[in-house]
């Protein structure tokens, strides 16, 4: 029931309202209508990052097909370059096209190979072939963290029966980097020998890479002295473990930050082998070991056998007839006997590998800073003396393993520091900080809108809604029929004023001024129509 006469009252007080005010009260609730509906297409306005960029038509009209079927709201920018998508679902829809495998590029592939037509010749099939190897192996260099994009190109001679006429094919391969983003030699070794691996008689020294500037990437090892880059590594790796062996023996006694120190190393990478025969003098032949001996023995002639022509009658049993001595012979009555004996000689044969990377000399540089005093409450820098300074190097060659026959050299320096006096970098306050930044805006908008809402509901509608509930009070001094008030009863006038007719319009007057202006009206009116 109150509410019921609550907006009885409400629509009573529009109906007597002028039609002036009647259209100030229609716009302003469409006023607040149109702050609502702004507020909230404000709130709901986002914020558009790029979701990919650099994309050819064929891939963009495929992402563009593919973000409407999964209703994500995008815009192109950059005249067709680059496709937008409100910043809280750029990683999401990455993730949802890749899934589908979007963007593919202008790379193709071994499914080249799937849609050759029929009647393909045996050239256009080699073709076809060698462009899905192209693209295969730039897909794959391109999965590299440090690389953007990469060309393929192959060059594989035609096959022939002729030893004599055979070449190796080659390759190049461009590679587009990052940007402030580098490939090291270990990487680079990987993908000439990913190439090598994957074309058939194809060498590492036939493969060339170079970055998007022309560099090349792939240099021989000649170009570096020989060193690859397992040998560079070994030798920054030693000459860090000698500065930091300096660093823990003096800077104990002169402080943190008072050394500084450098090594150079020369290590010998080559391969070396050694062979040496050594061979003992002769010693007492009764000791030594027989080789070989060989015994010949020669007699006089004495007891020979049978002698004579050959024939039958000499070589008949009994037949012994007597030899006749050859004119000019000697017959000798003696025996001859020699022997030949060889002995092991003593021999040492010794092989002798050098090891690689043998420190061939060493070199390092030192310098100390001055040594602090503090005396009287004042701080100062004095020179180190010469005495400590002999043993600070003494104790710098004990560390590094100082040879003089390599002909190393370890130089200790005394000097003071240079005081830096660079400010170090202030660090942002947070509400410089873009993400706070960001936050703040976001909150301050959602606030703006609340506190517009709360205005125009709070201090524009309620007051006019509240003035035109309120029902009507009756004139003083009258009640609601028209009779006069009874003295102490509501809109009773004062005890003087009821016996007065004069105070009581005055004070009915002061009270209700309003209502004096309509009963003088409707005087006004009766007598016109009287």
């Amino acid at each position: 029931m109150a509410d019921a006469g609550s907006e009885g009252g409400v629509l009573d007080g529009v109906v007597r309202l002028t039609p002036r005010a009647r259209l100030g009260l229609g716009i302003a609730i469409a006023a607040l209508a149109a702050v609502l509906v702004a507020s909230w297409l404000w709130s709901r306005t986002h914020e558009w990052r790029v979701l990919y960029s650099n994309l050819n038509d064929r891939d963009g009209g495929a992402i563009v097909a593919q973000l409407s079927q999964m209703n994500v709201p995008y815009k192109i920018a950059d005249g067709g370059g680059a496709i937008m998508v409100p910043s809280q679902q750029v990683h999401d829809t990455r993730l949802r096209l890749a899934s589908q495998g979007l963007p593919k590029g202008s790379i193709v592939g071994f499914e080249l190979l799937e849609t050759q037509k029929l009647g393909a010749t045996q050239f256009q099939e080699q073709v076809n072939f060698q462009r899905g190897l192209e693209g295969e192996l730039a897909r794959t260099i391109q999965s590299l963290s440090a690389v953007q994009g990469a060309r393929v190109h192959l060059a594989l001679p035609k096959p022939t029966v002729f030893m004599r006429d055979r070449q190796k094919p080659s390759a190049s391969v461009l590679l587009a980097l990052h940007p402030g983003r580098a490939l090291d030699r270990a990487q680079i070794a990987g993908i000439v020998n990913l190439v090598s691996s994957s074309v058939p008689d194809l060498p590492v020294k036939n493969v060339t890479v170079v970055d998007q500037t022309g560099a090349m990437l792939s240099q021989p090892a000649e170009s570096q002295g020989g060193l690859d880059a397992a040998q560079l590594a070994y030798v920054g790796e030693l000459e860090s473990n000698y500065t930091r062996r300096i660093q823990e023996i003096l800077e104990p006694v002169l402080g943190r930050q008072n050394v500084r120190a450098q090594v150079t190393v020369e290590v010998d990478f080559a391969q070396a082998e050694t062979s040496a025969e050594t061979f003992k003098p002769n010693g007492d032949p009764k000791d030594a070991a027989v080789r070989s001996q060989v015994t010949s023995e020669a007699g006089d002639g004495s007891a020979r056998g049978p002698t004579g022509v050959p024939g039958a009658t000499s070589n008949a049993p009994g037949a012994a007839p007597a030899a006749t001595p050859t004119p000019g012979a000697t017959m000798a009555g003696a025996t001859k006997r020699d022997a030949t004996v060889q002995y092991e000689i003593d021999k040492t044969v010794r092989v002798v590998r050098h090891a690689s990377g043998a420190v061939k000399r060493l070199s390092a540089a030192i310098v100390v800073n001055h040594r602090k005093v503090v005396a009287g409450g004042k701080t100062t820098w004095e020179p180190i003396k010469e005495e400590e300074l002999a043993k600070l190097t003494a104790l710098a060659r004990e560390a590094v393993g100082f040879s003089k026959d390599r002909g190393d050299s370890v130089n200790v320096v005394n000097a003071a520091f240079a005081v830096d006096e660079r400010e170090a970098p202030a660090e942002v306050p947070l509400w410089k900080q873009p993400e706070n930044i960001a936050i703040a805006i976001d909150l301050g908008k959602q606030a703006l809108i609340a506190c517009l809402v709360l205005f125009l509901a709070f201090g524009v509608l309620r007051p006019v809604l509240r003035t035109l509930a309120t029902p009507v009070a009756p004139p003083a001094g009258a009640l609601a029929d028209g009779t006069a008030a009874v003295p102490g009863e509501p809109g009773a006038l004062p005890a003087p004023a009821a016996h007065d007719p004069v105070a009581a319009a005055r004070a009915i007057a002061k009270q209700d001024p309003k209502v004096v202006a309509a009963v003088v009206k409707n005087w006004v009116a009766g007598k016109d129509n009287g």
